[in-house]
């Protein structure tokens, strides 16, 4: 009985670290997302023509507007996808841990049912 309850309940844990991870990677998601937001805002009022510097990896590079849009475009729909995979992997995890919570449950009460019968 202590072997099963101690592995459910390390098993909850994990379970509970990983919904916590995953809260933290879509806030990271959403912060990157709002930022190429921000920046597609803050260039709208410029013509496609103009030239401007766009930030990759640890250099910049000389581009016009519409293509910097465009890229701006394409990292935001890039983070709604992780997203969206992000909410799905912790609704998933959500059920694992209500069925492991249930099964903790099931676990105790039949305990507490042998116990009673024993004496």
């Amino acid at each position: 009985f202590s072997q099963a309850f101690t592995e459910m309940q390390i098993n909850k844990l994990e379970t509970t670290k990983k919904m916590n991870m995953i809260d933290m990677k879509c806030d990271m998601v959403k912060t990157g997302k709002h930022k190429y937001q921000l920046t597609e805002k803050g260039t709208s009022n410029l013509s496609d023509d103009i030239r401007v510097y766009q930030s990759v990896g640890r250099m910049f590079l000389l581009t016009d507007v519409e293509n910097m849009r465009e890229d701006l475009k394409a990292k935001q729909d890039k983070c709604d996808k992780a997203i969206e995979l992000l909410e799905k992997k912790k609704e998933f995890l959500q059920k694992s841990l209500k069925d492991q919570e249930d099964g903790l449950r099931d676990l105790v009460q039949q305990r507490k049912e042998a116990d009673a019968s024993a004496k």
